[in-house]
């Protein structure tokens, strides 16, 4: 062979590759004559993937991790090279990736905070989609799809009342699969204005909660919203769907209609009954699912009344309700129409209903009545801890709640994050943060209660971290956790990063970048490879206007140092022309990062990015 600088430079497309284990990549040149070889072995070999004499790669068990693909000839004395990126990250099957609700995908050995730069990194393509995804996606590789065998795929739910599976690797241009809940005429969404809510979710209520997937039993959970139109009258429901992973089918007998009743006297009970309104409750939060039984959380629409917090628990096998839990049941004043027993909605502008190896379910309420301090059982504005069974075990209520429920900033406008074991005297901590501009870390094995003084019987509270903090700014969103830091994205604020040191948070931002953030704050996702190469991802939606009625924008996604967020390592907007462009970006839909790739769903479209070829 030539000395180097001799060799002719051929090109290989494409450059840059990323594959899983059952996907093959054939690579081109412009040369001729030449020889493959795999990290310098001819042909390559079981621990780095093999490759023919006309370039097809094929990954192999043993192959996962980076390699170069090189093509050469002595005569004429030419080389060219390429990497191919053999990823095995075993999927997304709940919003967040983890029932702890760390945002922490710890497997990304693809994207790191070098190659992820405009040049090198950027949106490979899109699929439409036909109504908003509020609902974040989920990934799951290797589903052997009846006569189109097996695909790795990224299921997508619409405020349309659809759900999509789409090929993750953009090597199918239309859906593996699409199912929908309405027929258009008879069966539909649900206008906004039906609710009473005009802007909230607009322009139609299908989907809003990100589903939740069995790996086990290769089933997708959903909940739809549809309005139906019957000969005796027209009619709102809820229901949950059981799907096929390969094939979009009902199962288990599905979809089971959703109904509940609990007794009491509070806002809406009739002989002593309250009964679940399908119209007014909002299905947002994300799906749980945890030891066979699917969680299912419901809010309102705005504070249109009558409405409560409901916590319901279906088997995951049968689809029969086994758990009814009801935030906000009496109405210990009999004041009725003036506000007793009503509200504590769980929304969590999306964020999933967390657990961990206890099974007990953590959450956090909306504005309403608090009375638990009396003796009573109904839970505005407060963190909440219940079996499995739907017995209520512990809680903390801020001391400021009265003035929180009458001004409408709810501490559960974002969500909960269950911290990973910590040291110091609190190893089991979660935390949460609402529109009153307080973060709250509080003790999973004591919540605290209620103390009308303070809230000093909590682990930390950092008060006032967060600017404005009223009924439309604050903060909307769950946190997420990388080893040792917390980032927060709230309204009308930059990206914050906090760290933890024996179990406390540190009292101010350690980190803040200059991305400045309107409503209602950036949805985030958190990229590594253990403790190495994390990336904060973060998808901006452009809204000047809570109530959407102002200026909105195209969306736009970020990707920052997670050690350092003053340094953004891309975005959407700095590559010229179009080439990454998103439309307007939903609410509440998370960034899903798995095997080199970054897809975000939008009101029109699922768009992959990643590296480019």
């Amino acid at each position: 062979m030539a000395s180097a600088s001799t060799l002719a430079v051929v090109a290989i497309a494409p450059g840059t590759a990323t594959l899983t284990l059952i996907l093959t990549q054939q690579f081109s040149v412009s040369g001729s004559g030449l020889t493959w070889s795999v990290d310098g072995v001819a042909g390559g070999s079981a621990a780095t993937g093999t490759i023919t004499t006309t370039g097809l790669y094929t990954p192999t068990l043993g192959s996962v991790g980076a390699h170069t693909v090189t093509a050469s000839s002595a005569t004429p004395p030419q080389i060219g090279n390429a990497t191919v990126y053999v990823t095995n990250y075993p999927g997304t099957y709940t919003r967040d990736i983890d029932k702890l609700r760390t945002g922490l995908n710890p497997s990304e050995t693809v994207l790191t905070p070098n190659n992820v730069r405009v040049a090198q990194f950027g949106k490979l393509f899109s699929y439409a989609i036909d109504g908003t995804a509020d609902a974040s996606s989920l990934y799951v590789p290797n589903v052997n799809i009846p006569g189109k065998g097996p695909h790795n795929v990224v299921y997508v739910a619409t405020e349309h009342d659809s759900v999509y599976a789409f090929d993750a690797d953009g090597r199918q241009p239309d859906p593996l699969w699409h199912v929908t809940f309405i027929n258009g005429t008879t069966v539909t969404t649900v206008p906004p204005n039906d609710t009473n809510e005009c802007c909230d979710i607009s322009p139609e209520i299908g989907i809003t909660g990100s589903p939740v997937i069995d790996p086990t039993t290769n089933t997708l959970y959903v909940v739809s919203k549809r309005k139906e139109f019957q000969d005796t009258g027209i009619y709102w429901f809820h229901h949950l769907h059981a799907l096929d992973l390969a094939t979009g089918t009902e199962k288990f007998g599905g979809p089971k209609e959703i109904e509940a009743s609990v007794p009491g006297d509070g806002d809406g009970a009739f002989n002593g009954v309250i009964r679940f309104q399908p119209l007014h409750q909002n299905q947002r939060a994300a799906l749980l699912l945890d030891n066979g039984i699917v969680y299912i959380a419901f809010g309102a629409h705005g504070d249109n009344r009558p409405y409560h917090g409901w916590i319901l628990g279906y088997d995951a096998s049968t689809l029969e309700q086994v758990m009814v839990f009801n935030t906000s049941p009496n109405d210990p004043g009999n004041r009725g129409s003036t506000g007793g027993g009503e509200g504590s909605g769980v929304w969590q502008s999306g964020d999933g209903l967390a657990t961990d190896s206890t099974h007990d379910i953590y959450f956090v309420t909306g504005n309403g009545l608090f009375d638990a301090d009396q003796g009573g059982w109904d839970f505005g504005d407060s963190f909440l801890k219940i079996s499995p069974s739907g017995l209520l075990l512990d809680y903390f209520t801020p001391h400021d709640q009265q003035l929180m429920n009458d001004d409408d900033i709810d501490l559960g406008s974002g969500g909960v994050l269950l911290l990973p074991d910590q040291p110091g005297p609190h190893p089991h901590l979660a935390i949460t943060a609402g529109k009153n501009g307080t973060i709250y870390l509080v003790d999973r094995d004591n919540l605290g209660h209620y103390n009308p003084l303070n809230d000093n019987q909590i682990v930390q509270s950092i008060v006032n971290i967060f600017p404005h903090h009223n009924l439309s700014t604050g903060n909307f969103k769950a946190p997420v956790y990388w080893n040792g830091r917390l980032f927060f994205s709230a309204d009308a604020d930059n990206l914050k990063s906090f760290t933890l040191n024996n179990g406390l948070m540190s009292i101010s931002p350690t980190s803040v970048s200059s991305l400045f953030l309107n409503y209602p704050g950036a949805t985030l996702g958190v990229s590594s490879n253990g403790n190495a190469n994390a990336i904060l991802w973060a998808v901006q939606r452009v809204d000047y206007d809570p109530e959407g009625g102002g200026v909105q924008g195209p969306g736009s996604l970020h990707a920052f140092d997670a050690t350092d967020l003053t340094k953004e390592l891309y975005n959407s907007n700095q590559a010229s022309g179009a080439r990454d462009a998103l439309d307007f970006t939903a609410k509440w839909s998370a960034p899903l990062v798995a095997n080199g790739k970054v897809f975000v769903a939008t009101n029109g479209q699922l768009a992959a990015f990643g590296l480019l070829p």
